[in-house]
């Protein structure tokens, strides 16, 4: 018999996945326990920290580039003062904690501005090539750390001039909430900044100093931990093919006070693209979120439920089975012996005739055809009348009637037990996150272009009243080429001419300047969004620089895992970018999504907030919205950020346990849909065919031959069949011609 042919193989395998599947059912299903904080929480803090990571990667690289960009502008100009520099530097850039500017020979302070920067650490006369530029960290006599970046003024006929900045390394617009705290490790696991910890004589009276105290052990122990974590290779600390964060992130469990326990995230400064190397990836800095979250353990569902399904898919599985035994696989064994004992001339019995549907009707013509082989019949007396009633039920009926079974156990798991949608807990801590990433996200593209209309503000300072277009296209090509945030750079007169121009075809065509604002939102109506930013250029008759967004700049900024469908909208409520695909200016698809963000956006008066909420409509969705909150020249936009979604793919204990009876459903309903298709193929088809052949060669048909499509019980009952046709012709020329009557002769000559 052929392995994956007959009737056993397909009962044998439901047999096999039935059992197996019970037992599965029985051990997992409802035992998804709530181990105190739920795998989504864990994930949400890891997601967390990959946002601080990213935040302060930007940051770090920005300031960098700033720096280095910065003096090669000035340089490209002519000769300045030390004060010139930092006084442009400052009004330009509100980032560094102090500036300095050192003449490199001699070691000696040109100029200063802010907090002293610490050049007493640094070496000043390694750092007149361009390998000895590259940052570095510097910690403080009161320990705190600063980030040194440097750039070359060099003037021919000029001592060559260091442009130092000092930043620390505190997050750029990272929204904590209550009851966090987020840190920066180095490579050995020393805490080198932290925010969100109160200190101790600056604590309010309802905070314990002890809890403080506990709290920053806690914060330096995930360090240390994570410290070893962040060794690994990126690609080995995650499952392959999964994407997501290029560095090394995770999640850590903590120790538990009363019912609170403590969980961070961790996340490795990493490049946004496989392969890039960046300033701040190369520093071997860790980021480290953590809160605390109340833990409440609790069983979803009583190992009862599991027994209960599984016991219930044994019985029916087994009813199924015997079904397929004693009306499918024992009648076809039947007439295969059967046929058989036909064909070694063993004609004194009769043939056992099984009950029903096409084996009663094979069975009869296989003893119809003994008859004819003994000479009782010449098979020429008619067609053998069909079964009726009961007997009419054929394997296609019962196949179906097996598959009714199983689905009746499989389809209430697939859709009617274990629901979620209206008894799931969903925890107070992912709404938090849900709202205070989405704020985190929000300051992200604020900055971003605060930072673009800044860096124009330089271009525009520096090129001043050049007097031809070579030299601002020049200028326009380094930056242009330096920033990815652009798509055209250019500069137009008073009238709107562009005198000079870098990158795509301008978008925005106007008689007159382009705005008389920093930041503005054109193409309404249009099919793309235009965000726009223009600065003045000083001494030229009211020219101005402009610079357009790219859109899939904007639209990388709201890529973020764990965050759902993140959308920027305007004041009106209308998209401007998104992380997925979206319709240029339409309005938010909910209801409930416009109310958010115009709640959030007016706080009757008062400064902007996030807001954050938990609705139940089409299913369960956690939203937030968070607006353009901060300084710069973004903040008049009135922009904010929206996200949502929903709760039912995040690793919930309900929804965990929804799924699994989903995945339960669904197996018992493929099991039976595969192994019944499979006994339908190379058994009720294939039979029913047989049957009606069989008939025909009882009927006397013996010119049609019978050959087997499949090595299997079916096809050797056929070649039983056709040596049986084949004894019937032998049988047939042996017998004697039978010679008309001699008066007959007369009359037909």
């Amino acid at each position: 018999m052929s392995l994956i042919g007959g009737i056993r193989p397909p009962i044998a395998v439901l047999s096999a996945l039935l059992l197996a599947l019970a037992a599965l059912t029985a051990l997992v299903l409802g035992d998804a326990d709530d181990a105190g904080v739920p795998k989504a929480v864990l994930t949400s803090q890891q997601h967390f920290a990959e946002d601080g990571a990213i935040a302060l990667r930007a940051s770090i690289d920005e300031s960098v580039t700033d720096v280095t960009r910065s003096a090669a502008l000035f340089s490209a100009g002519q000769p300045v003062s030390g004060d010139a520099v930092l006084d442009k530097l400052g009004s330009t850039y509100q980032k560094w904690m102090g500036t300095a500017v050192v003449e490199i020979r001699t070691g000696k302070l040109l100029a200063a501005r802010g907090e002293t920067v610490p050049l007493t650490d640094v070496d000043t006369s390694s750092l007149s090539g361009e390998n000895g530029l590259a940052p570095r960290m510097v910690r403080l006599k009161n320990g705190e750390v600063r980030l040194l970046s440097f750039g070359l003024l060099n003037w021919p006929g000029k001592p060559q001039l260091l442009l130092v900045a000092s930043r620390n390394l505190k997050f750029p617009g990272i929204s904590l909430g209550q009851f966090r705290s987020i840190a920066v490790a180095d490579a050995s696991g020393a805490i080198l900044s932290s925010d969100g910890i109160a200190e101790p004589e600056s604590a309010h009276n309802r905070i314990d100093r002890k809890d403080i105290k506990d709290s920053r052990k806690q914060l330096a122990d995930f360090a240390r931990q994570s410290a070893g974590e962040a060794r690994q290779d990126p690609r080995s600390s995650k499952e392959p093919g999964s994407g997501g964060y290029q560095g090394v992130s995770g999640s850590l469990l903590g120790g538990m006070l009363l019912s609170d326990r403590s969980v961070a995230g961790y996340a490795t400064l990493a490049p946004p693209s496989p392969g890039e190397t960046t300033t701040a990836s190369g520093l071997g800095l860790s980021v480290i979120a953590m809160v605390k979250v109340t833990e409440e353990s609790a069983r979803v569902h009583s190992p009862v439920f599991g027994l209960l399904a599984g016991g219930s898919l044994l019985v029916i599985g087994a009813l199924a089975v015997a079904v397929l035994l004693g009306t499918v696989q024992r009648p076809l064994i039947r007439l295969f012996l059967e046929s058989r004992r036909l064909t070694r001339g063993d004609l004194n019995r009769p043939v056992t005739v099984p009950g029903y549907g096409e084996a009663h009707r094979i069975g009869a013509a296989l003893e119809r055809l003994r008859r004819q082989l003994l000479g009782e019949g010449t098979g020429t007396t008619g067609p053998e009348p069909r079964p009726r009633g009961v007997r009419r039920i054929g394997t296609r009926a019962l196949l179906t009637g097996c598959a009714v079974l199983l689905l009746a156990w499989s389809a209430p798991l697939m859709l009617l037990v274990n629901r979620a949608d209206r008894t799931a807990e969903v925890p107070r801590q992912l709404v938090n996150d849900q709202r205070e990433r989405t704020d985190t996200l929000s300051d992200r593209v604020r900055r971003a272009l605060n930072e673009g209309d800044a860096d124009l503000q330089s271009v525009a300072s520096l090129i001043g009243d050049r007097t031809t277009p070579e030299d601002m296209e020049r200028v326009l090509e380094r930056t242009y080429n330096e920033n990815q945030r652009y798509r055209s750079l250019y500069v137009v007169d008073s009238d709107g001419a562009i005198q000079a121009r870098e990158g795509k075809k301008p978008q925005v065509t106007q008689s007159k300047r382009v705005s008389s604002t920093p930041l503005r939102l054109m193409g309404h109506g249009g099919r793309q969004p235009v965000v726009v930013a223009a600065a003045e250029i000083p001494g030229r008759a009211g020219a101005e620089l402009v610079g357009e967004f790219r859109v899939p700049f904007l639209n990388a900024l709201l890529t973020r895992p764990g965050l759902g469908v993140v959308r920027l909208v305007d004041d009106r409520g209308q998209v401007i970018a998104g992380n997925t695909g979206f319709l240029a200016f339409q309005s938010l698809p909910d209801g409930h999504l416009r109310d958010l963000a115009a709640a959030s956006a007016q706080r009757l008066g008062k400064k902007p907030r996030p807001s954050g909420v938990l609705y139940r409509e089409n299913g369960v969705r956690i939203a937030a919205a968070a607006p353009f909150s901060g300084s710069g020249a973004a903040e008049p936009l009135g922009w904010s950020v929206v996200s949502w979604q929903p709760v039912d793919r995040l690793a919930i204990p309900q929804y965990e346990a929804q799924n699994r009876t989903v995945l339960a459903g669904l197996l018992g309903a493929a099991a039976a849909v595969a192994c019944l298709g499979w006994l339908h193929i190379v058994v009720a088809r294939p039979l029913r065919t047989l049957a009606d052949r069989a008939e025909a060669l009882a009927d006397g048909d013996r010119k049609t031959v019978l050959f087997p499509q499949h090595h299997d019980e079916v096809g050797a009952v056929t070649r039983s069949l056709e040596l049986v046709r084949q004894q019937l012709q032998d049988q047939r020329r042996q017998q004697p011609r039978r010679t008309p009557p001699q008066s007959q002769q007369y009359t037909r000559n």
